[in-house]
């Protein structure tokens, strides 16, 4: 929601909330590679990365203040398997409301998350759909504060969450359950390593979630006639879901330095439980499961690996970025014109070239921050010496923002209340 003028009074309790962020910023240097020289660390042909493991350094404790403990009445969770996780092990506080410091570090530590991805997803996360004068946000439903009622992560259709999730139903599919697993989803998952016979050899990577994205996106289409591509999730959001598991979930050992997501892992992260023939959804129930390891030091998942990543992959599958959506019968979608949507600026033929989509995504997130925070741009702390020096970096065309009545013919835009 955007705030009103009057938060200029609240700018220096605002930034001042951030002092782990401001730190772990400050020791950076230009050579950084989350933020430069990206390119190989998701390119391998360009040069393999050397990833070491250091068993010490990569356990992640669920002992002690981090044991697991499910959540009990008042406290919150949501559609993001990650931070559920994360809540109920201490890692941010266990009522699921989180300042952008806190979800910052509970990232870093436990996923070995780069600080400026962090600080990019929570930031956006606190600003649109939380509480901006605490910079603080709910993963799963929103609560009231004293400048009206927050959407939390639940709330946050269209604008955080969007349809063709993993393992979330679509907002409209299941009467607004966005947050909840869906397991004829999950199985769908779960069973493109059913014909791996030896468990040792299963493994969720980036190639198994990206033929599940494609089917994903094909099952939304076929069955969901209010399915709807908002332009952060398409760009950003959803692309991460199907990303994210393998490269922050995945469990890190000698043998598997980048990883190995097997069925006990997935499951786990995604409060799946029972016999094989008898697997049971338990909300809320997400964990970290014992004797797991984290990316390695120094291997943080920043954000333009993130971007390279989803241009990467949208090379050979253009339509995950395709914005636009069914128009209330299913088989119906239509895509929205990119240059019409950008006033001409960017087009669907040069979007994956060069730097452009990396330009479009990240110019599209700031100014919608910028526009919530009603011209107080303290209260975005961080993010713009985050992302500026990138913007500049790539050279990125001049834009002025998007003509969002273009979207008003689909239903699964206009019929929601958050628009």
């Amino acid at each position: 929601m955007k705030a009103p003028r009057s938060l200029i009074l609240f700018v220096g309790h605002a930034v001042a909330l951030c002092p782990m962020a401001s730190k772990m910023l400050a020791a950076r240097n230009k050579n950084d590679s989350s933020l430069y020289g990206a390119y190989a660390s998701v390119h391998p042909s360009a040069g393999k990365r050397t990833v070491g493991f250091d068993p010490v350094a990569q356990l992640v404790s669920t002992t002690g203040e981090h044991a697991f403990i499910p959540p009990g009445p008042g406290d919150f969770r949501g559609p993001c398997p990650a931070l559920n996780s994360l809540a109920n092990h201490g890692y941010i506080p266990r009522n699921g409301i989180a300042t952008i410091d806190q979800f910052v570090q509970g990232n870093q530590e436990v996923f070995g998350m780069g600080i400026d991805l962090a600080v990019f997803l929570s930031t956006y996360g606190a600003v649109v759909d939380g509480n901006i004068l605490a910079l603080s946000f709910s993963i799963g439903q929103g609560e009231n504060s004293i400048i009206g009622p927050q959407n939390g992560l639940t709330g946050s259709h269209n604008h955080y969450e969007g349809d063709a999730s993993p393992t979330r139903g679509d907002y409209y599919q299941y009467d607004g359950n966005n947050y909840d697993v869906q397991m004829s989803q999950f199985l769908d998952l779960y069973n493109l390593q059913s014909d791996v016979l030896d468990p040792s050899k299963v493994n969720f990577d980036i190639d198994i979630f990206e033929q599940f994205h494609a089917s994903r996106l094909q099952q939304c289409v076929s069955t969901n006639p209010n399915y709807f591509n908002a332009v952060v999730p398409t760009l950003a959001v959803i692309p991460a879901a199907y990303i994210f598991p393998f490269r922050l979930m995945a469990n890190k050992s000698e043998e598997y330095p980048e990883g190995r997501l097997n069925r006990e892992v997935l499951k786990s992260f995604f409060a799946i439980s029972g016999p094989e023939d008898n697997l049971t959804y338990n909300h809320g129930y997400e964990r970290i499961p014992d004797n797991w390891y984290k990316r390695a030091v120094g291997d943080e998942y920043g954000l333009v690996e993130l971007i390279l990543e989803i241009n990467t992959i949208a090379l050979s599958n253009p339509e995950f970025l395709s914005i636009g959506g069914n128009t209330g019968q299913v088989d119906t979608f239509t895509g929205v014109d990119l240059a019409d949507l950008t006033g001409g600026v960017y087009n669907a033929g040069t979007l994956l070239q060069g730097n452009n989509l990396g330009c479009f995504m990240l110019q599209i997130v700031m100014m919608a921050l910028t526009s919530a925070v009603v011209g107080v741009l303290e209260l975005l702390g961080e993010l713009p010496g985050i992302v500026d020096p990138i913007l500049e970096r790539w050279d990125c065309p001049q834009f002025e923002g998007i003509d969002a009545s273009l979207l008003d013919k689909f239903p699964g835009y206009s019929r929601y209340p958050g628009n």
